[in-house]
C-alpha cells in the first residue's frame, strides 16, 4: 500500500495532461525494441499458440506443452523488469504492455479452461471484470497524467494466479484431482487479493482525484 502511495504521489508531481504520460522517446525504435520490451512481444506471442494447444478436446500432451509454454512465458515476465530495472530500461510503453500481457494471458488460459472443466464460467468471469474495471481506471488516470503503478497487492494477486494456473494446466493421471484442489486453492486467493487490492486503488485514486478538484489557494 505504501509503495501505491508513492507511486501516486511520485506522478502527481507532474503536469496532468497526457504528455506526463509518455513522450516522443517512448515511441522511438530503441525504446519499443529494448530487450525487456521484445520479452514482453513474445510473451504475447505465445498466446494464440496456447489457445490451439487447450482447445477442447484438449489431449493431456497438448495441455501439458500449453503447460510448458505457460511457464516459459512467466518467466519472460520475471525476466523482463528485472532486466529493465537493472539496465535503466523502463519505458512507459513497457509500463503499459506488460500488465497488458500479462492479463491477455492469463484471461485466455482461464477462458479455455472453462471448456475444459477446471474452473468455473462465473468465478472466470468475476477475474476477469476485476481486471477489465481496473484497466479503465489506469486509462482514465493516464488521461490526468497519472501512471498507476500495480500495487504490492496486486502483484501478489498475479503471483498467485500464476501458481494457480501452473497446477490447473498440466494433466498427469493419478495426481489430476491434487493438482486441481491446489490450484482453485491458489485461484480463489487470488480473486480475493484482486478485489482488495482493487478496492485500494479506487481509494487512493478517489482521494488523489478529489484532491486536485480542489481550488488552489490564492498566495
Amino acid at each position: 500500500m505504501m509503495h501505491f502511495r508513492r507511486a501516486i504521489q511520485q506522478q502527481t508531481t507532474r503536469k496532468p495532461s497526457s504528455a506526463a504520460v509518455m513522450n516522443r522517446n517512448d515511441f522511438s525504435r530503441q525504446s519499443l525494441t529494448n530487450l525487456p520490451n521484445i520479452l514482453t512481444y513474445i510473451r504475447m506471442a505465445t498466446i494464440p499458440v496456447i489457445l490451439v494447444l487447450l482447445s477442447a478436446p484438449a489431449s493431456p500432451r497438448s495441455m501439458n506443452a500449453a503447460f510448458f509454454l505457460f511457464v516459459m512465458a512467466s518467466i519472460t515476465d520475471y525476466l523482463d523488469g528485472i532486466l529493465a530495472r537493472r539496465r535503466n530500461l523502463v519505458t512507459s510503453v513497457g509500463k503499459l504492455l506488460d500488465p497488458l500481457a500479462d492479463k491477455l494471458l492469463t484471461s485466455a488460459v482461464l477462458i479455455m479452461l472453462i471448456s475444459l472443466g477446471k474452473v468455473q464460467a462465473w468465478l472466470v468471469f468475476l477475474i476477469i471484470g476485476r481486471d477489465i474495471t481496473i484497466t479503465g481506471l489506469r486509462s482514465i488516470a493516464a488521461t490526468q497524467g497519472l501512471i498507476l503503478n500495480a500495487s504490492r497487492m496486486g502483484k501478489n494477486k498475479m503471483i498467485s494466479q500464476t501458481i494457480a494456473l501452473v497446477f490447473l494446466l498440466p494433466s498427469f493421471p493419478g495426481i489430476d484431482r491434487i493438482l486441481d484442489l491446489v490450484g482453485m486453492i491458489f485461484l480463489w486467493i487470488s480473486v480475493v487479493l484482486g478485489y482488495w487490492s482493487a478496492i485500494d486503488y479506487f481509494t487512493h485514486f478517489y482521494r488523489e482525484a478529489s484532491r486536485q478538484s480542489k481550488p488552489r489557494k490564492q498566495a
